[in-house]
This record gives C-alpha cells, structure tokens and sequence, in this order.
C-alpha cells in the first residue's frame, strides 16, 4: 500500500511541476485554479462579512486606484504571454479592512485586502504600490495553491484530497494554507515565496508607473516599525528585513529591464 501511494504521489509531483513566470522556479501544483479559486472567492466573501471596512473614503478609493493599476499590468503581461485563460480567471478586488494590525495578504484569483495599520508606513502611493505588487504577485504565482499543494503531500491521506474525495480534508488544508480564524486571516508565505513575490512585486509597480526605489524605503521603515518584535531569520517565513532590503537592491536593475519591455510594447 505505501508503495502504490509513493509511486501516485511521485507521479502527481512528475505531472503537476510548473514554472513561475518571470522567475523562473519551479513549483508543485496538485490544486487547480479552477477548484482553488471558487473556495478562494467564498473565503473571501466571508471574511468580508466578518470584518469592518474602513469608512475612510480618500483612502479606500485612493488603494482601489493603485490596484486597479498593477492589477491592470499583471493582466497585461498575462495576455502579452499567451496566459489568456488566466488572466480571464482572475477577478480583481480590493479592500481596506479597519483594523490597526500592519498587514496586507492576496488570496488566489486576484481577491486583496489591506488593514488600515500598514497605511502610516507605505505613506504614499508608492509605499502602497510596493504592498500592493507584493501581495498581487503571491496571487500571479499561484503560491496559495502551492502552499495548499504542499499541504496536500504532508497530511495523511493527501492522495483522496488531491482528488478531491475527501472534502473535510480537503478543508483542513485550506484552513491550514491560509489560516482562516486566526487573528489575520492568513499565515505567511515560506521565505521563498515571499522573496519571489517582492522580484514580482517590483516589476509590476514599475509597469503600472510607480517608483521601484521606494521600495527600499518602504521596507526600512517596517523594519524600524518591527524594531523589538523580530525572530531569527531562520525560525521566520518571511526574509530579514536586512536581506530583503538587500535583494531589492540587487533585483532593480533587472526588474526595470523587464518592466520596460512591456512599457513600451503596444
């Protein structure tokens, strides 16, 4: 019997392995976009109803404009790469949630939410383009249905999920993925993804005509805001603060040159 489940689950890894676009890394994908966004969409619709909007109108409309912006450039890249069917399942939102936690997540689909607390930190629309192309990317990449994938592989009797025979099952990963019920509603990405999803980040703020360099600035005052509050890097899924600054810097150059290419295409 274990033999038959390792040689299914090797044959699911062998068949579902892309690539992330732009970056190049390879992912295991076991969900599809067709079964994950649906329960992505519902998950949201609920968190929705179970937390307060914000009743800032400015700033609520000002954050929707920046998304609509890079969500238009993620949307532009997808269809420039022959991603149509993609890019048509993809139904963008986004919204501020009044909250003082300093957070922002995506789920997949193109579904985001804010909380009010990160906004004295992005201060300006660039600030909130560097939060808003991050968190777009994790959505682009399809890291929440690799998240789920690699969920699927740990859980005993991960095979009926992935075939999507065991609906509780199937629940317990996805609350696991994205951690509905806790105080955030989502968990954090490993320190891949979300490296991965600043490179991403980077390249679609610049393609929505956003300043990249503050990026940088961005990320420092996080760092003098979690001042007290840090963990080993090693023990954390997200990068030190030091690290990430760093890789920002050294990913500008490239992420410029492959923004301009769809700046200037027709």
């Amino acid at each position: 019997m274990k033999n038959i489940k390792f040689t299914i689950v090797l044959a699911l890894f062998l068949t579902a392995c892309s690539t992330v676009p732009i970056t190049g890394r390879k992912q295991l994908n076991l969900v599809s976009d067709a079964k994950i966004i649906p329960l992505a969409f519902t998950q949201y619709e609920s968190f929705l109803k179970e937390h307060k909007l914000s009743d800032d109108k400015e700033e609520t409309a000002n954050l929707k404009a920046v998304g609509k912006r890079i969500s238009a450039a993620v949307d532009k890249y997808m269809r420039a790469n022959n991603m149509v069917k993609r890019a048509n399942s993809y139904k963008w939102e986004f919204n501020l949630v009044q909250d003082s936690v300093v957070n922002a997540w995506a789920m997949p689909g193109g579904k985001v939410v804010f909380y009010t607390g990160i906004l004295p930190i992005t201060q300006d629309d660039d600030g909130i383009a560097t939060v808003m192309g991050h968190e777009i990317a994790h959505a682009f990449a399809r890291h929440g249905a690799e998240r789920m994938s690699s969920g699927i592989l740990q859980q005993a009797g991960g095979i009926a999920v992935a075939l999507g025979t065991e609906s509780s099952k199937r629940a317990d990963i996805w609350n696991a993925a994205y951690g509905l019920g806790s105080q955030l509603g989502m968990l954090k990405f490993s320190r891949v993804q979300e490296s991965e999803g600043d490179k991403l980040g980077l390249v679609f703020m610049i393609m929505a005509g956003y300043n990249p360099e503050k990026a940088i600035g961005f990320w420092q005052r996080m760092s003098e805001n979690s001042k007290g509050k840090k963990q080993a890097e090693f023990l954390s899924t997200h990068p030190a603060d030091d690290t990430r600054i760093a890789d920002i810097k050294v990913w500008l150059p490239q992420a410029k040159e492959i923004a301009k290419k769809y700046m200037t295409a027709e």
